[in-house]
């Protein structure tokens, strides 16, 4: 008896729908984080810019994408911040069911957006003299290429060989 194969599982893109309540969710979020009535000490007096709202299909999970306003001033500030909004993952649930009208208030869970770093490392290697050089040969290249393709051929009668 042959095993059964598991079906490929396909994300599909978030809907109208899941968009609209990732980004009111986003926009709640930010608002109370900016009221900074947390007691918590770890997030007392921290600004954090909520960046992106991922939510899951069935709206019952949420991953907080956020980062620390001005980014980050000492090694593991960000970690830090992001254990303490977790722990306060319930307030904002709370908080967010009294301020957006859902059927379901979904789990929340946030992590650190680390795509501003990820642009400045690819900023910093575009700008790097040895990539620039690279990248200069490259295009010097293609335009040689583009030349050469749009170079007239030149046939000579008796010549049957296609180039």
């Amino acid at each position: 008896m042959k095993p059964m194969q598991r079906k490929k599982t396909v994300t599909p893109k978030a809907g109208q729908r899941q968009l609209r309540i990732a980004e009111e969710i986003r926009h709640v979020l930010a608002g109370i984080i900016a009221d900074n009535n947390l007691a918590d000490p770890d997030l007392a007096g921290r600004m954090v810019t909520v960046t992106v709202v991922k939510i899951s299909p069935d709206l019952r999970n949420a991953t907080i994408f956020m980062a620390p306003f001005g980014g980050t001033h000492e090694p593991g500030d960000a970690e830090k911040v992001v254990r303490a909004l977790n722990r306060a993952a319930g307030y904002f649930r709370g908080e967010l069911a009294r301020q957006v009208e859902m059927r379901v208030s979904p789990q929340l869970r946030f992590k650190i957006d680390d795509s501003f770093e990820e642009a400045s490392r690819i900023e910093a290697l575009l700008h790097d003299p040895v990539v620039r050089a690279d990248i200069a040969k490259a295009k010097e290249e293609a335009k040689a290429a583009k030349l050469k393709d749009a170079a007239p051929k030149v046939v000579t009668p008796g010549d049957d060989s296609p180039e």
